[in-house]
């Protein structure tokens, strides 16, 4: 038998011509057309290379067998316990290997044994979730970058928690247009985080301002992270953002000035438990008593439920096409509503700030069409 004097030469060949001959034993092997007789002994022979000295003999039977649905399992199993140059090949594309194999092998936590399996040409969600979970930050980027791995909701957020903080991380999770909302605004509070403790920016304007201005910046980028948030994402993002503590009120009346009714209607059902047709319907037609009613079970407090109706009012002209207005035109009548320029308090100052935001903004989109002409 062919295989038989193979066995007998391999112990005095170089690796060169041992490289070879296991490549084209496992070629034979997987092409089917060898006797069963052959194929048994082909498999012994395939299984003794396992133990060769030279790890280039092994990576060479990987190359050829890790794409096969035929290659035998122990083989497989074996070379992808190997090291990292035999079991690439293997761990990336054999299809003999179980999302139950890659997990343990994921759960192993070898850096770079769990990249390689993130970078498998299909990931289920399930061993996805698995390197979400257990996987390290280079893993976790890997697979952001696999257009090929099915990623769950939950593991975005899992690896949002675990290595927002590191700007690799955080750039390919904000680039994955499957990322949920309430990780985009996980991910900018994170960002936020790291600027606020940067020392470059404490040293140029101190600890306080630099608070200040992470958390108006937090709250400018989530008011624009609701632009691009469906309205099936609006829950979760909600949620999110009431067990942060971030959904105040203060924040509410910001979304309600900047015509973000869906949004509001959606924290309206979120707050008051009733029902998302009935929010709805009072929004967009309810009187100015029955709003009061829903603006109560919200826990908003009365003296900001003029403000909100008022700017409703407005909203509701401009979505009936009644009326052209914008942040400024809205956010000044809403101060009006509170006796004007010269009114005091923190809910007047909240909303001279959101009309001074406004000005500055439509003054610089002025300027920058102005340069553009």
């Amino acid at each position: 038998m062919v295989v038989s004097h193979f066995l007998k030469w391999i112990h005095t060949a170089k690796v060169s011509e041992r490289v070879a001959a296991a490549a084209a034993l496992a070629r034979a092997y997987i092409d089917r057309d060898l006797p069963f007789d052959d194929r048994c002994a082909a498999e012994a022979a395939l299984t003794l290379l396992l133990d060769d000295p030279s790890s280039k003999v092994r990576q060479a039977m990987a190359e050829v067998l890790s794409m096969s649905h035929h290659a035998p399992p122990q083989i497989i199993s074996a070379l992808a316990s190997d090291q990292p140059e035999v079991s690439g090949a293997v761990l990336v594309r054999s299809p003999l290997l179980s999302d139950a194999d890659l997990i343990d092998r994921v759960a192993g936590g070898q850096k770079a044994i769990q990249a390689l399996i993130a970078d498998r040409p299909a990931v289920s969600m399930a061993l996805a979730a698995a390197i979400a979970e257990v996987g390290e930050a280079e893993a976790c980027k890997v697979l952001l970058s696999n257009s090929g791995a099915h990623v769950a909701s939950l593991s975005f957020r899992r690896m949002a928690e675990r290595f927002g903080h590191l700007p690799a991380v955080r750039e390919a999770l904000i680039g994955d247009s499957r990322l949920p909302a309430d990780c985009r605004h996980m991910l900018l509070v994170k960002l936020g985080e790291a600027l606020q403790g940067s020392p470059f920016v404490l040293a140029l304007i101190g600890q306080a301002r630099a608070a200040k201005v992470t958390r108006d910046a937090c709250v400018k980028a989530s008011l624009t992270l609701i632009e691009s948030t469906r309205a099936v994402e609006h829950a979760a993002l909600i949620e999110h953002l009431r067990l942060r503590g971030d959904l105040t009120a203060s924040f509410l009346i910001r979304t309600v000035a900047h015509g973000k009714v869906d949004f509001f209607g959606s924290a309206l059902v979120a707050l008051t438990q009733q029902s998302e047709p009935r929010v709805r319907a009072l929004l967009a037609g309810g009187q100015d008593v029955a709003l009061q009613a829903l603006f109560r079970a919200a826990g908003l407090a009365q003296a900001t439920h003029g403000i909100l109706i008022r700017a409703m009012k407005i909203w509701r002209e401009v979505a009936n096409g009644k009326r052209v207005a914008g942040v400024q035109e809205v956010s000044w009548l809403m101060l009006k509503e509170l006796g004007g320029q010269q009114a005091e308090g923190d809910l007047a100052v909240l909303v001279k700030s959101i009309h001074l935001e406004a000005l500055r903004e439509n003054a610089r989109d002025h300027a920058l069409a102005i340069a553009a002409a």
